[in-house]
């Protein structure tokens, strides 16, 4: 059992270990504390695991809005990553944000695809990843990921930014389109 949860990676070892801890708290007897720990087990979006094809893991992170949501992400997953992101329009209040992911950029991803404009990565991380595309749709998103990846990749996706679509939303619309290759 400890194999196959350490071979899947960090961040599933870390939810794990979390589910483990939250089940053990369940047992508690205040029904509030209960309730709280109750949440974990619901929680979506968050690094969940979605399928892995041909050797590609994907992995459902659309609850991560901000850049340091997805710096956790990027920090929890091994490297040959490619990262799915909300495009984001150039600002340099943003940039100055998504700098604080560079170094792990840098280190991890070998591609990054935008759901939109790509103009706030390529100021960003333009010198740290050799490809930043841009894409229309999800399904274009998933699609690109899969076929440019090799056997050792892992799909993230993880947003960084807030673009008005639901996390849900789009974290169903991640995992339909995966389900769909």
């Amino acid at each position: 059992m400890y194999e196959t949860l350490a071979s899947q990676g960090l961040e599933y070892t870390h939810t794990g270990l979390a589910g483990i801890d939250s089940s053990k708290l369940k047992r508690l007897r205040s029904q509030s504390l209960k309730e709280c720990f109750n949440l974990i087990d619901e929680m979506r979006h968050k690094l969940e695991f979605v399928a892995r094809i041909r050797g590609v893991s994907f992995v459902d992170d659309a609850a991560s809005r901000t850049a340091m949501s997805t710096w956790y992400a990027l920090e929890t997953v091994e490297d040959n990553v490619v990262w799915i992101a909300n495009g984001a329009p150039y600002s340099e209040a943003k940039i100055n944000e998504y700098r604080r992911l560079r170094n792990l950029v840098e280190h991890k991803v070998k591609k990054i695809i935008c759901i939109g404009d790509s103009a706030l990565y390529q100021a960003a991380f333009g010198d740290k990843v050799s490809e930043i595309v841009s894409v229309g749709t999800m399904a274009e998103a998933v699609n690109n990921a899969f076929y440019g990846s090799n056997e050792k990749s892992k799909v993230l996706f993880s947003p960084a930014y807030e673009n008005g679509v639901a996390f849900d939303e789009q974290g169903d619309s991640f995992k339909h389109e995966v389900n769909e290759l």
